[in-house]
This record gives C-alpha cells, sequence and structure tokens, in this order.
C-alpha cells in the first residue's frame, strides 16, 4: 500500500476522521496524506533550488538532506530544520524508511551509485544532468527504472519548455524540410579544464566527508581545484563541457529530430601537443575546447542521415548566409547555441531553448507569437520539477508519467550519445605505445560505434571509456 494511502486509512481506522477534507482546508492548501516526501541528496549550488523547486511552497515534505560538505549544505537546513542531517546518502537510504523520492544534485561521478541505490528501494528520482558520468551507467539507470517502475526526471529543464515545443511543431509542419546538419556550441568551460594535475596536499576544509565525496572515483587527496564546482574539468570526476552543456544544448535537436544512438564519432581538442617531447600534457584534465562531430542514421522523423557539429571552449560556428549578419545566433550574445540546418531554411534556438527561429530560404523570419511562448504557469525552470511531483503521485504508469519531457527513456539515450563524444575526447589525448617503440595517437580518427552493445568497433582502446572502474566499497 503507498504510504499516503496507508496514513489516510490507518487515521480515519483509529481516530476517526483525522484527514480534513479539501474543501474545509480552503482552496491552495494541501492536505499532509497528498504529500511527497522527498530526501535531498546535494543541497549546495543547483541542489539548493532543486531542493526548493520540488518542495514549492510547502507542497511536498522535505523530510532528510545529505550532503558530504555541511558548509555549502547550512542554507538548506537553516530553511529546512527539522528535516534530518546526512553526509552519507547510504545512511540516509538505511535509517530513513518514509521516503516517497529522492533528488540527486551531486558532481557527475556519484549520480549513478546513488540513483541506482534508491531504485533498487523503490523511491522515485530526480537527477541533476548529465543523467551519468558514462555510457554504462546511463543504460544501467534507463533498464532499472523500467524493472522498478520508477518515476524519473533528468534536470535538464529546458526540455519542458514552450521554445523546444513550438521548434517541434515547426518541424513537424515541415518549415524547414528534412534536416542534414546541426552546429550545437558553448562558451563552456567557464571552470579550469587542460592544467596539470595538482600535487600539494592543503587542509582538508572542516565539516567536509572527503571520502563519501570521492565515492566510488580513484582516490586523489582533496584539492579547492576538485571541491567545490571544479570537478567538472577532471575526468576523475566530470564530464566536461560536453557532459554539463549537452544535455541543454543537445536536447533541441535530439527530441525535434527523433534522433537514436550515434553511428559515428570523431574529435579535435586543444592544447594537445603531437610531440614525445611535449611537457602539457594532463590526460586527467579535460581539454580547454574541443571540436567534435557525431553521425546519426535517417529517421522516423528526419529522413536524412545527420552530422551533429559540437563545439566548446569559446568556439563557434560560422554565422549562416541565410542569417542576417546583425542577427545575434543562439543567445542574445551568440555564446551558446544550436543551428539546424534543413532544406528549405534554418532554425535556431538558444540555451534551454530559448529564442527560437525560423529563417526560409526565401527570407522570411519566423518568430513564435509572445503569447505562444508563455508560461502556463508561475513555476520556476519550466515546472520541470512540479511536473515530476505530480507524476511521483500519480505513479509509473500514469499519463502523468508518460508527459514527463526528460524521464529516463528519454535521458538515457540522450545522455549515452553525449558522453559518446567524450569517448572521442578521451581518446584523441590517448597516447598508444606502437611496435617500434614509438608514441602515436591512434584515437585522432573516426571512432565507429554500436549502440546496442555500447562498444567502439575500431579501436578497442577506447572502450576503457565506456565504464568505469569502481572503488571498493562503492560499486553500482
Amino acid at each position: 500500500m503507498k504510504r499516503r494511502s496507508f496514513i489516510k486509512k490507518g487515521s480515519i481506522a483509529t481516530f476517526g476522521i483525522s484527514i480534513i477534507p479539501r474543501h474545509v482546508l480552503g482552496k491552495g492548501f494541501i492536505p499532509p496524506s497528498d504529500k511527497l516526501n522527498i530526501a535531498i541528496v546535494g543541497a549546495g549550488g543547483k541542489g539548493y533550488s532543486d531542493m526548493l523547486n520540488v518542495w514549492n511552497g510547502g507542497s511536498s515534505n522535505i523530510v532528510a538532506i545529505c550532503d558530504v560538505d555541511f558548509n555549502r549544505a547550512n542554507q538548506a537546513f537553516v530553511k529546512f530544520p527539522n528535516a534530518q542531517k546526512f553526509k552519507d546518502y547510504r545512511r540516509l537510504l538505511d535509517n530513513i524508511k518514509d521516503i516517497d523520492a529522492i533528488t540527486v544534485s551531486t558532481p557527475d561521478h556519484t549520480h549513478a551509485v546513488i540513483t541506482l541505490a534508491a531504485m533498487q528501494l523503490n523511491k522515485h528520482v530526480y537527477v541533476q544532468k548529465p543523467l551519468t558520468h558514462n555510457i554504462y551507467e546511463a543504460r544501467v539507470l534507463t533498464e532499472a527504472a523500467r524493472k522498478y517502475k520508477i518515476v524519473t526526471q533528468m534536470g535538464n529543464q529546458g526540455a519542458s519548455g514552450k521554445g523546444v515545443k513550438k521548434m517541434a511543431e515547426w518541424f513537424n509542419a515541415g518549415l524547414i524540410g528534412a534536416v542534414n546538419q546541426v552546429h550545437v556550441w558553448t562558451n563552456r568551460p567557464v571552470w579550469p579544464q587542460g592544467i596539470k594535475t595538482p600535487t600539494d596536499k592543503p587542509a582538508i576544509l572542516d565539516n567536509l566527508d572527503w571520502d563519501s565525496w570521492i565515492g566510488p572515483a580513484n582516490w586523489v587527496d582533496y584539492h579547492p581545484l576538485y571541491h567545490p564546482f571544479k570537478w567538472r574539468g577532471w575526468w576523475n570526476f566530470g564530464t566536461g563541457a560536453l557532459g554539463d552543456m549537452g544535455c541543454h544544448l543537445m536536447d533541441p535537436p535530439y527530441r525535434v529530430l527523433g534522433l537514436g544512438y550515434p553511428t559515428e564519432v570523431e574529435s579535435s581538442v586543444g592544447s594537445i601537443f603531437t610531440q614525445d617531447w611535449a611537457p602539457d600534457y594532463y590526460p586527467e584534465s579535460c581539454p580547454p575546447s574541443s571540436r567534435t562531430q557525431l553521425k546519426f542514421e535517417a529517421t522516423d522523423k528526419n529522413p536524412l542521415r545527420l552530422k551533429l557539429n559540437w563545439t566548446d571552449g569559446g568556439l563557434r560556428p560560422f554565422h549562416p548566409d541565410l542569417i542576417p549578419a546583425d542577427h545575434p545566433i543562439g543567445d542574445e550574445n551568440s555564446a551558446n547555441g544550436v543551428i539546424m540546418i534543413g532544406e528549405n531554411g534554418i532554425m535556431t534556438c538558444g540555451t534551454y531553448g530559448r529564442n527560437p527561429k525560423v529563417y526560409l530560404n526565401n527570407g522570411d523570419i519566423i518568430t513564435p507569437s509572445e503569447n505562444s511562448l508563455e508560461d502556463d504557469s508561475d513555476l520556476p525552470e519550466n515546472g520541470h520539477h512540479h511536473k515530476w511531483v505530480e507524476a511521483c503521485k500519480a505513479g509509473y504508469n500514469s499519463t502523468e508519467h508518460k508527459a514527463l519531457t526528460s524521464s529516463f527513456d528519454f535521458a538515457g539515450p540522450l545522455t549515452e550519445s553525449i558522453l559518446m563524444g567524450n569517448l572521442a575526447i578521451r581518446s584523441y589525448n590517448l597516447r598508444h605505445e606502437t611496435q617500434n617503440n614509438r608514441f602515436e595517437y591512434p584515437g585522432r580518427k573516426k571512432l565507429l560505434w554500436d549502440g546496442t552493445n555500447m562498444k567502439v568497433t575500431n579501436f578497442e582502446p577506447a572502450n576503457q571509456f565506456v565504464k568505469r572502474k569502481y572503488r571498493e566499497g562503492w560499486t553500482l
């Protein structure tokens, strides 16, 4: 029996009618039996806003808060003083049984172990993007959500925005025709990348559980170049600029065109040297800039094979002739964006699907009416969190769950496709000793991908990045 039903029926049987009817409470009040009990794992930074969004002014109960760094989580503790506090998510799951759902807003490398443990206990999950640290983990979580019948949502909030919906509407109406080329770019990283691994050992911060922060990753000593925030630039913990922004920026073309797994990938990166004696080779740090091309087969929605070109580190595609020179592309400052090139024109948008536009070959420019992009509520982040909460209440087979824009059935394959680019980026940096005792970079070539079996078929060393080695005690 569901917790809310059990509480409601048990209270009525024991104490008489103790659940006050909605009409007595008045408009806007929610009976306690209709609230989810939510645990928060990762409460600093984005985790704090995720917590506020699922709480939604009291429509859910925040019953437990887990964060390895109590200093960064202090704001959350002050906001919810009655929530139980933990540093280790495993202790939370062991000790707090009356949980319906959890949010996971931790560094990339711990997403999968936390999320899978919660799903195995039949807890619904909201997980920040990217869904996982590697391709294997994304497949595991996608299959686990189906097995345990869990309501899931990845935190790429633009997926629930009206900009992406408008782009799908335009494409389905045939405005730009079939698409054979897409450009996606970002100004990230805005944290250090392409740097030397630190060797000094500064004093660890007070109230920080470093062992739990490391979790399944390879052990390294604490350093401020890892925590907080700067972990994104290290392969041991993060997924670089592509992993950080890909789930936001690649979502519109992936969704609108109905893409599946890529079949090929090729990358080149900045600040990498071809000579063996070059001193600036830092394989543990993500590169400061990269260019990646993914190829996709034709789909039911888009009958052409597709090349998707990704650039980061401030690199972006050249301004298409069809777009007037004084028009920004993507975001208002052109720092991030998407260009979809079709037979009849070009469709563009910025981060989160904002500012969608169509430039037709005949010179017409189409923009959405202001009313068509107005949100139908005052909920933050397009109601992305609220819709997940309501789906959790309704259940796995509900229409509310099926209507979620980034359940793991969608978010899993999207994340796999994005992280496929990181296979090529990391393989590009992968020095390989040949038979004549010379070092080469054999990853500097096109990699062929078998998405179903999660395997690079023409360069075996690249497959070491499909799945990580887990530290003892933290296996998936």
